[in-house]
């Protein structure tokens, strides 16, 4: 970076860290949670799959309908900060809550509540980074944040890890273990968001005659006009909503795809922590190439990766081979999700941030229902999991396709 991080630029960052404790929980121990409380009901293993995948593409068609009017009434009259808040709060004692439940539907109901209200508060959380940096230094910061996101959420992770571990030695059942787990990772969370919620300060917003003139439907169908007489915008929301897809699918049901395959939980947890470690450089380099080479290349090269890496999870089936799959993730995982955010605030009017992040989170984790809903039908209906997950490399295919039309168009 050209000069160092700023104060709130830093506290901006923190947030990543917090919330990424709770991304790593959902990619590894609450799907192994949910499998030992599917498993001692008697839930196949094909069907535990299924239900993971209904819920979270449940979980992301709420977030793709709230995701818009929450973004849209955060750039009225500078009350992102107010409805930041309470997101973080009610994501916490929902999380919080998993640990408490000990019947399967029930966790599955109460997990996609904390997954919906986490996936809103990014919503917010994005569209306030045209509010702490400047449009030069966006992929830079953006970078930094899942870097440190990916490295800061392996402290709870890592007590996490042991705890479950060594559940045993210290008089602890594995699910008490992964209760506490739950309860450590929503403390994080709360506390580790706390410098940026003081800090923050809503600099682009509505002005008072701009708000008074239309109610929050029309506020959003005048962004749905904007965007679609927007070619830049439009074509590169479409490129995103197929190769985000993937992504997040990835990042949502690698754990449980493991598991369903058969492969040991605690090998799984150590690969994924991995991830982390790998991803803190890997998005740290891909933020300084950004300096030098243009976003649309780099985002190329990052869904061309992805394309590799779901070729190569349809041929899985032993250990070694998640090993390699999580380093491959770690390398990419982060640089694509920056450079996409950082991206996107460069092509849409800051004022409008909040509203259109959340026509944004719509083509991404909206988009993430056709991946895991796909995954779990493909996998009911042939009884191979593998199936599910090679079809994700079809939407890497279409992204990548469209994604170099709306580069070509935007001249980025």
């Amino acid at each position: 970076m050209k000069q160092s991080l700023t104060s709130l630029e830093k506290k901006w960052i923190l947030y990543d860290v917090a919330n990424s404790a709770f991304t790593m929980m959902v990619s590894t121990i609450i799907p192994i949670y949910f499998h030992a409380l599917g498993d001692a009901a008697g839930v196949s293993s094909t069907d535990y799959l299924a239900y993971w995948g209904y819920t979270l593409s449940i979980a992301t068609l709420l977030t793709a309908i709230l995701g818009p009017v929450i973004g849209a009434a955060g750039d009225r009259g500078r009350r992102k900060k107010r409805y930041f808040a309470a997101s973080i709060v009610l994501g916490a004692a929902f999380c919080m809550a998993l640990g408490f439940v000990r019947q399967w539907l029930i966790f599955l109901v109460v997990f996609c509540v904390a997954k919906t209200i986490y996936s809103l508060s990014l919503v917010i959380y994005d569209s306030t980074l045209a509010d702490v940096t400047t449009d030069e230094r966006m992929d830079d910061v953006s970078s930094a944040g899942y870097a440190f996101g990916y490295i800061g959420s392996c402290v709870p992770f890592i007590a996490c890890l042991v705890l479950v571990l060594m559940s045993g030695k210290i008089g602890l059942s594995s699910m008490n273990a992964m209760s506490i787990s739950l309860f450590i990772t929503a403390i994080w969370w709360l506390f580790v968001s706390a410098p940026i919620l003081k800090a923050y300060e809503q600099k682009n917003y509505l002005k008072d005659g701009e708000e008074r003139s239309a109610n929050i439907g029309g506020q959003l169908l005048r962004s749905l006009k904007g965007i679609a007489g927007d070619k830049k915008v439009w074509t590169f929301l479409l490129a995103f909503f197929f190769y985000i897809d993937g992504v997040y699918t990835i990042i949502d049901m690698s754990t449980a795809y493991g598991s369903s395959l058969g492969l040991d939980s605690s090998a799984m947890l150590l690969a994924l922590l991995v991830t982390q470690f790998v991803a803190f450089p890997s998005a740290l380099l891909i933020g300084r190439l950004s300096r030098r080479y243009k976003a649309s290349t780099l985002i190329t090269i990052c869904i061309s990766a992805y394309f590799c890496i779901a070729v190569f999870a349809f041929f899985m089936a032993h250990a070694w081979q998640f090993w390699v799959l999580a380093v491959f993730v770690g390398m990419f995982q982060g640089g694509i999700q920056a450079l996409s955010r950082s991206y996107f605030a460069r092509i849409t009017p800051p004022e409008r941030s909040g509203e259109y992040f959340g026509f944004f989170d719509i083509c991404g984790k909206g988009a993430s229902i056709i991946g895991t809903t796909m995954m779990g039908i493909v996998t009911q209906a042939t009884g191979r999991q593998n199936f599910g997950v090679g079809g994700l490399a079809l939407f890497f295919l279409i992204g990548l396709i469209l994604f170099r039309i709306s580069a070509k168009e935007a001249g980025k």
